[in-house]
C-alpha cells in the first residue's frame, strides 16, 4: 500500500500534513501483518507525546434525525471559534457488498475543503456500536495532529451504540421531534450513557411536536442516573437548518468539559477509557488467532453446522473448539 517510514509518519502527523496524516489512518486500518506491525509502533511513538487537551464528541441518533447536518452546522460554529476539527463520519456498511451506503462526498458540503476541517469516513463492516474498528486508533493520530475537537458521529441507534460512549468525552444522543410520542422505542441503556439529549429539527411545523418530545425525555431523564458523576443531563433544542441552538448546544459540552476537567473526573474517565482498549485489543487478537488456528480452522465448519442443526449443542462444540486451540500448531 506504499507506506512511509516512520519517522516520514511521525513527522508528517506533527506538521499537519493531511496527506500523511490520511495514510496513518489507512494503515492503522490495514489488515496486512506488515502494515500492523508498522502501525502498532507508530501508535506506540504517537502515544509517547504529552497527552492532547482535545475534547473527543460523540454524536448519534436514529435515521433520519439529522446527525450530518447537526455536525456541519456545529462544526461551521466552532471555526468561528478558532477550532481545528476533525470529523470521523463513520458510514454504514453493506453486509450483502461490504461497501459504504452513504453518500461521503456529498455529505457536509460547506466543511469540505476547509483546512481547519479534516473529515475522515470509514465503513463499520461488521463491527457493533456503530462505530469503525480502529476508530481509537484514528482519534489518537488526529490529536496527534493537533486537532482540538473531535467528533464522531456514529450510525443508527442500539444496544451496542453505548460502545462509542466508551471512546470519548462527551455523548450527544439526537431526537427526532416526535420522540415523545414513543419513549418506549428508546433504548433505555442508551439514554443512561448520554451526557445531552438534542431534539433536533426543532423549527417550522415541528417546533411544538419538538417542545412536547423535550417535556417527555425530562421526565424520562428523572427515573435515569447522570452518566457522569456531578452532571445532570440536559435536553437541548436545536435545528441543525437554521442554526437555532447549535451555540447553547456547544456552551453546554464546554461547561461539561471544563466542570469534568477540573474535577479531575476527565483523567479518570480517560484512563479507564485506555483499559477497556487494551482489553479490547488482547480479546480481538487473541479472537483471530483462535480462528486462524489450523485444527479450529479445519473443524470450525462442521461443529458450527452441527450446532445450528441441534445434533450437538453449544457448550459441547465450544469445548471441542477450545481443546483444538489449546493443542500445538
Amino acid at each position: 500500500m506504499g507506506s512511509l517510514t516512520l519517522p516520514a509518519y511521525l513527522s508528517g502527523i506533527r506538521e499537519q500534513n493531511r496527506r500523511t496524516i490520511a495514510k496513518a489512518i489507512t494503515l492503522v486500518e490495514s489488515t496486512r501483518q506488515p502494515d500492523r506491525a508498522l502501525s502498532q509502533t507508530l501508535l506506540a511513538a504517537l502515544a509517547e507525546q504529552a497527552p492532547s487537551d482535545s475534547f473527543r464528541v460523540g454524536i448519534s441518533g436514529p435515521p433520519g434525525v439529522g446527525k450530518s447536518t447537526f455536525i456541519e452546522a456545529l462544526g461551521l460554529h466552532l471555526l468561528t471559534q478558532g477550532k481545528r476539527v476533525a470529523i470521523l463520519a463513520v458510514d454504514p456498511s453493506s453486509q450483502r457488498t461490504g461497501g459504504s451506503i452513504l453518500g461521503d462526498k456529498t455529505r457536509m458540503g460547506r466543511l469540505m475543503g476547509n483546512r481547519q476541517v479534516f473529515i475522515r469516513p470509514s465503513p463499520t463492516g461488521k463491527n457493533l456500536g456503530g462505530v469503525a474498528r480502529k476508530t481509537r486508533e484514528t482519534i489518537l493520530i488526529l490529536e496527534a495532529a493537533g486537532f482540538d475537537t473531535i467528533l464522531v458521529e456514529t450510525v443508527g441507534v442500539g444496544q451496542s451504540e453505548t460502545v462509542v460512549a466508551g471512546m470519548v468525552d462527551f455523548f450527544t444522543l439526537l431526537h427526532l421531534p416526535n420522540a415523545g410520542d414513543d419513549l418506549q422505542g428508546i433504548k433505555r441503556g442508551i439514554m443512561e450513557v448520554a451526557d445531552a439529549l438534542v431534539v433536533n429539527k426543532a423549527d417550522g411545523p415541528l417546533q411544538e411536536a419538538a417542545h412536547q418530545a423535550a417535556r417527555g425525555l425530562k421526565s424520562a431523564l428523572q427515573l435515569l442516573g447522570a452518566a457522569d458523576p456531578g452532571w445532570q443531563t440536559p435536553v437541548l433544542l436545536t435545528s441543525a437548518q437554521t442554526g437555532l441552538g447549535i451555540a447553547e448546544c456547544w456552551q453546554t459540552m464546554q461547561h461539561f468539559f471544563s466542570q469534568m476537567r477540573q474535577s479531575g473526573q476527565l483523567i479518570i474517565k480517560r484512563q479507564q477509557q485506555n483499559k477497556n482498549w487494551m482489553w479490547e485489543m488482547v480479546m480481538d487478537e487473541l479472537k483471530d488467532q483462535f480462528i486462524h488456528h489450523p485444527r479450529v480452522h479445519l473443524q470450525l465448519p462442521a461443529l458450527s453446522q452441527a450446532v445450528g442443526e441441534g445434533r450437538t449443542t453449544p457448550v459441547t462444540a465450544a469445548t471441542i473448539l477450545l481443546q483444538a486451540f489449546r493443542e500445538k500448531r
